[in-house]
């Protein structure tokens, strides 16, 4: 069941995530910025209702986004391609950090492209660090909250990755509050595996880190530390209680 579940949700994220990157394409050189995200990110939207349909994945938050202290910085954890769809709207407008590769996924990459991305190469770190600080301030400037995930890739749940300093050097350079978001949604949809779990994410969102009178190591240990400390308190995401990987499980079987 679980198994056909899942391919009734990749049908429609597939068609739907087509269709919504040729709008984004239509709409590119017509539509303002401002309204743009909007619509393009209803698909988001739409993956959030259709996962919950298909599969059972709910989600739940606690914490408020801190509207008020826009622009921000938003410095997440990454396990899964659960929080790349969700944050972009929930956190919008907001310009993610990303690897210039899924510009070239069709469709998909068409979407992320009219999204105002901070697209980076991955051939030139010592480059791509100089593009992201300088992109991300004008992103602030212009009013879109920056999304990144400071481990850079994403961690197989239970795992910690090393955490980039860039986001609190943005941050501290900009004089904007950085705001933490800590979530298990590798629990019910793993990277690189087709089956989704039924379970309740949950994603808590920090209080403001003040960046004043900080340098970005300490800052970046701070949202480490925090991030990782409510990760360690939280209940299993899945229904059925495991955490193990998809991979242990079928090894059970």
């Amino acid at each position: 069941m679980l198994k056909l579940r899942s391919i009734l949700f990749s049908i429609g994220y597939n068609i739907t995530s087509a269709g919504a990157g040729l709008v984004a394409v239509i709409i590119w050189p017509i539509l303002p910025y401002s309204w743009r995200w909007r619509i393009v990110t209803c698909w988001n939207r739409f993956v959030m209702f259709w996962i919950r349909v298909c599969c059972g994945v709910r989600f739940e938050i606690i914490g408020s986004k801190h509207a008020d202290k826009f622009p921000c910085v938003v410095m997440a954890k990454h396990q899964s391609t659960w929080e790349t769809m969700f944050l972009q709207y929930y956190f919008g407008p907001v310009s993610t950090i990303l690897k210039k590769e899924l510009f070239r996924i069709p469709f998909f990459g068409w979407g992320l492209a009219s999204l105002r991305p901070i697209a980076i190469d991955r051939s030139n770190p010592i480059q791509a660090l100089k593009e992201i600080k300088r992109i991300g301030l004008r992103r602030l400037q212009q009013g879109n909250n920056l999304l990144i995930f400071p481990e850079g890739t994403r961690t197989p749940v239970g795992q910690i990755g090393n955490y980039a300093r860039s986001g609190a050097d943005i941050a501290i350079s900009a004089g904007v509050p950085i705001i933490a978001v800590a979530h298990n949604a590798g629990e019910c949809w793993p990277h690189k595996q087709f089956i989704k779990y039924p379970g309740t994410i949950r994603v808590v969102i920090s209080e403001p880190f003040a960046t004043e009178g900080k340098d970005r190591k300490q800052l970046t240990e701070e949202v480490k530390n925090w991030i990782e400390g409510e990760i360690a308190k939280m209940t299993p995401a899945r229904k059925d209680g495991k955490r193990m990987s998809v991979n242990a499980d079928l090894d059970m079987k």
